[in-house]
């Protein structure tokens, strides 16, 4: 074994009895989806300076996962985020200094970065309140199930703040058009669950009661996929958005060529030709 295989193995690793310190972390029977609960109820579920730092890890972690295929994050109590808490996060940000807010800024923009960047489809199942950095964790998902009572608030503006926060700006125009989110940036208001549908910020609505289970079946539908031709899926539509049309269009050739030399490819045309569904194994 090579010593850069020998790295390799020692990256990946099964992730299902990962324990979880500042949110809940649970897993379906068949071991693919992992859902993710911030649990803070009593204060609508808002981020610490420890949850933010946590969830970066785990989301880069990911990345080396051996069992988990789909990821669901969701919130307890009927709300799914309220963001940054305001005693443990924002008053302490109004007495650092200018290194020290940049430390901030970074280490949140680097939980965008791993969520993007990790190769398992992420779905939201937002229910309730959904604010400030809650929103940005929602939109940095790769699919969105909300309820009719659902309010998604890019509330920047209303606490003194840029609409430019963990990459809010360059994502969220690529999902609800430029104006839209001029106007919600701008004025801090609450998208309604009916805009976000229509928009195309949410795939779909749920009674608060059935969104989550709603999410994670279409999370365990995607996990029964062709996980390495996901994973390229989602890497693809994320870098594609700085490639021009001829770029992307030889980024996908070489993608598809990769994917046609997966067995998953070849168990497809196998079921295919017997008239049987696939069985994907994701590799």
């Amino acid at each position: 074994m090579t010593q850069e295989e020998h790295t390799m193995k020692h990256h990946i690793r099964p992730m299902a009895d990962y324990q979880a310190k500042n949110f809940l972390w649970s897993v379906s029977e068949d071991g693919k989806v992992a859902t993710i609960t911030l649990n803070r109820p009593e204060r609508k579920n808002p981020l610490t300076f420890d949850s933010y730092a946590e969830l970066r890890d785990l989301f880069r972690s990911l990345s080396y996962a051996s069992d988990i295929k789909t990821v669901v994050i969701t919130g307890d109590g009927g709300n799914f985020c309220s963001g940054g808490d305001v005693y443990e996060i924002i008053g302490p940000l109004t007495r650092m200094t200018m290194p020290e807010l940049l430390a901030f800024t970074r280490m949140t923009g680097d939980l965008v970065k791993a969520m993007r960047n990790c190769p398992q489809p992420i779905v939201a199942a937002v229910n309730g309140v959904c604010a400030g950095a809650g929103a940005i964790l929602a939109m940095a998902s790769d699919l969105r199930l909300g309820t009719p009572d659902t309010r998604t608030a890019f509330l920047f503006a209303r606490v003194g703040l840029a609409g430019a926060d963990m990459g809010a700006c360059a994502i969220l125009p690529r999902i609800i058009g430029q104006g839209r989110a001029a106007e919600l940036f701008y004025t801090g208001r609450a998208m309604t669950a009916q805009e976000g549908q229509a928009w195309g910020f949410f795939n779909t609505l749920h009674e608060p009661d059935s969104v989550l289970r709603e999410a994670q079946k279409l999370a365990g539908q995607i996990a029964n996929g062709p996980m390495f031709a996901h994973s390229m899926t989602k890497k693809a539509m994320h870098q594609e958005w700085s490639m021009g049309v001829d770029e992307a269009i030889e980024a996908e050739a070489q993608a598809q060529a990769i994917c046609m030399q997966t067995q998953d490819f070849r168990r497809a045309y196998d079921a295919f030709v017997a008239k049987q569904k696939p069985v994907f194994q994701g590799d």
